[in-house]
């Protein structure tokens, strides 16, 4: 983490965070008594929780934050470690936004940086799990939920198909969209050289690597792997860079491109994948493109069927799922959603900056009841 440190402990990091003067101070009582590491010892048997959230990304910690907060007893489950989706995130990430729009649970993010890095934001997401002692699941896939509101059974299961069931009145859906790659479909996209997240460049450096996209996941990818010695070849289905590409990124890519430092073959699919090559459909016709690797950097989506196995309906062609805007409660009673699932497939417009905040939302409406 860039200058924040916290090899000495908590007390060290809380020390570091009074020091940067740009925001209030992290709170005395905020450090836990055990390690970070470290979630509450558990006994499930025969325990009724009052709020069980799927997904303990930063929107998921906030829904139970606030549902905690006033008074309820919640359990959170998710099916890879805390914020799994932000440690899928490249290993050398830098936000878009500043540290105070991914703050939840009214804990001050310290980041000596004008915008901070996946690596601070997993520290402080970290510390504000067990400064709230919240009961987290790590590596517990839900298998199947039943039941009804007042009443549901989660069925889990953990990394070596142990199954466990837990019980909880009500459920929060706040399970993101990072986890499901939109899948070109093509022969050969199953090889074990075509990743659908990238990473980190180092690996590959002095291969020949295909980037497919046109987005910010591209365009990173592309700049950071070329940077680091990978010979890069863009292929993009539009005519240009998406024009959603960040001001300080599209302009980047672009240059790249025009003076042939990264080729690109625009108007162009890959339509089939071997072990050496990638062919492409352009518009001069079909052409073979020799590659090592290939990232295809395609969009991700929601998980629209585990939300239809528990009766959640969509609308449209964005398959927008039924809400109340006001309580965010889906058409199945007892069943909220929280964070980019509520947009369905825009997943373009909610964000940790806005996600965090249907944590309140939900906890009001769960007093009100």
């Amino acid at each position: 983490m860039v200058g924040v440190t916290l090899r000495h402990g908590v007390g060290r990091w809380f020390a570091k965070s009074r020091k940067l003067g740009s925001m209030t101070h992290f709170p005395p009582d905020s450090v836990p008594d055990a390690a970070p590491g470290r979630m509450p010892e558990r006994q499930d048997v025969g325990i009724l929780f009052d709020v069980l959230v799927i997904g303990a990304g930063p929107t998921g910690l906030s829904c139970a934050i606030e549902a905690q907060r006033v008074g309820l007893r919640v359990v959170l489950v998710d099916k890879g470690c805390v914020c799994n989706s932000l440690f899928h995130y490249p290993s050398h990430m830098t936000f878009f936004t500043t540290s105070e729009l991914l703050e939840i649970g009214d804990i001050p993010f310290p980041s000596p940086n004008a915008k901070p890095t996946r690596n601070e934001a997993l520290e402080y997401y970290r510390h504000v799990a067990a400064h709230y002692k919240l009961d987290v699941r790590q590596y517990q896939r839900v298998e199947q939920v039943t039941g009804a509101d007042g009443d549901f059974s989660i069925r889990i299961a953990d990394r070596f198909g142990r199954e466990n069931v837990l019980k909880a009145r009500k459920l929060v859906i706040a399970t993101g969209y990072y986890d499901l790659p939109n899948y070109m479909k093509v022969p050969g996209e199953e090889l074990s050289k075509v990743h659908h997240y990238y990473d980190d460049p180092h690996p590959y450096f002095g291969t020949d690597v295909l980037v497919i996209g046109g987005k910010n996941s591209a365009a990173i990818a592309a700049l950071e792997l070329w940077r680091h010695g990978a010979r890069v070849t863009l292929v993009h289905r539009e005519a240009e860079i998406h024009r959603h590409v960040k001001y300080w990124i599209k302009p980047d890519i672009e240059n790249r491109i025009k003076n042939g430092e990264i080729k690109a073959y625009m108007n162009s699919s890959v339509v089939e994948i071997t072990p050496d090559t990638a062919v492409l459909e352009t518009p001069g016709g079909k052409i073979v493109v020799a590659n090592d690797f290939i990232f295809a950097m395609t969009g991700y989506r929601p998980d629209f069927e585990f939300l239809e196995s528990m009766g959640v309906r969509f609308e449209g062609k964005d398959k927008l799922p039924v809400c109340d805007p006001d309580t965010l409660e889906s058409n199945v009673s007892g069943i909220y959603l929280a964070g980019v699932i509520v947009a369905g497939s825009r997943t373009n417009e909610i964000f940790i900056e806005n996600g965090r905040f249907h944590g309140k939302q939900i906890a009001q409406a769960l007093v009100a009841k």
